[in-house]
């Protein structure tokens, strides 16, 4: 199908500007649109508070799902999970409200029009639907793609699983099996940047976006250190059970982790680690105890077998300052949980 520039707004003359502080608010057809194998739709969330720890209620933005229950339409933070198989064709339509808004599908590589990279193409202001493809099995998210660094913190993004065609159970074709799964999103809070509004830090803007002071610290929306008694965290298995943790950091801090279990990191950023493609790579062993670094965006998928003999297992998830190397807010800044066998 051919592109009717009438109705993109990418016409005529364009500038710096153009992909700068004048990014086109439009809502075009979808180029070469096919019939998808699965669809979603995700409206922008005017926002929720989250009651943290100290009494405090912070309010996050989210993409909501307007097809799902009555409770999870109110879910703040973070966005609802997008699954899919490897090869499918997805639509993910957008709709914006109060506002201009993309979606970027974090890792997927889609033509430039259905990246949701509004410098690169333009920004939602009504509804548009996406039109992509996974090429590879893994962990990844999709998020806001226009204020990026500022809606990021606001909570609009979600975690995407792509599983291959055979779908759930293995992590990639010919690669490892799992009978638990968790998916796991950390994230750091600074309350200060959660009080600016829609445009704040755009177009040379000075609102301090440089200095970030997280206060409050949370795994997949649960403020720490509710994370170790909250159900939506904990991870729970049968003895000899293989457990996959899918670890996304969400947050500006590295992330230190650890388990008291040996663990096995069998894919980073959404690539399987040890595939028959790629045989220069191997899986990580990382023994109980030790701990490995993850910065900002990064995944790691970690398997885990589930000993023998019953019992309670930690993990602990510390954010540390990226210049300093110190655990955020005088040594506050860590989120535990842990791993039931039983």
């Amino acid at each position: 199908m051919a592109i009717d520039f009438t109705k993109t707004g990418v016409s005529g003359e364009q500038t710096f500007d153009s992909f700068g502080c004048n990014v086109w608010h439009v809502n075009p057809d979808t180029p070469d649109l096919v019939r998808p194998d699965i669809r979603f739709t995700r409206q922008v969330h005017d926002g929720a508070d989250v009651l943290m720890p100290d009494g405090r209620e912070v309010r996050f933005w989210s993409f909501s799902d307007p097809n799902a229950t009555n409770a999870d339409k109110d879910k703040p933070f973070p966005s609802p999970l997008i699954r899919v198989r490897q090869g499918q064709v997805v639509h993910t339509t957008l709709k914006s409200a109060k506002n201009t808004h993309t979606i970027h599908h974090h890792g997927m590589d889609p033509t430039t029009f259905n990246d949701g990279v509004g410098h690169l193409s333009f920004e939602v202001s009504g509804s548009y639907t996406y039109q992509w493809r996974p090429a590879n099995a893994g962990t990844y998210f999709y998020h806001c793609h226009k204020n990026t660094v500022l809606h990021f913190e606001m909570g609009m993004y979600g975690p995407l699983i792509v599983d291959p065609p055979e779908g759930p159970g293995t992590l990639f074709t010919g690669g490892p099996r799992y009978d638990v799964e968790a998916i796991w999103v950390a994230d750091d809070v600074d309350p200060v940047w959660h009080e600016y509004n829609h445009d704040a830090g755009l177009c040379g803007e000075d609102v301090a976006l440089d200095r970030f002071s997280p206060r409050y610290f949370m795994i997949s929306g649960v403020p720490a250190p509710r994370t170790l008694t909250d159900p939506r965290v904990i991870v729970r298995a049968k003895p000899r059970q293989k457990v996959l943790i899918r670890l996304i950091n969400g947050a500006y801090s590295v992330l230190r982790v650890a388990f008291d279990l040996d663990a096995t990191i069998v894919a980073v950023d959404g690539r399987g680690l040890g595939r028959a493609a790629s045989p220069w790579s191997r899986p990580i062993p990382l023994p109980r105890g030790t701990s490995v670094d993850m910065t900002s965006a990064q995944r790691f998928d970690f398997l885990i077998d589930a000993p023998a003999t019953p019992g309670t297992y930690g993990a602990r998830l510390e954010f540390r300052d990226w210049g300093t190397g110190e655990i955020h807010a005088g040594g506050r800044g860590v989120a535990e949980s842990r791993i039931i066998v039983a």
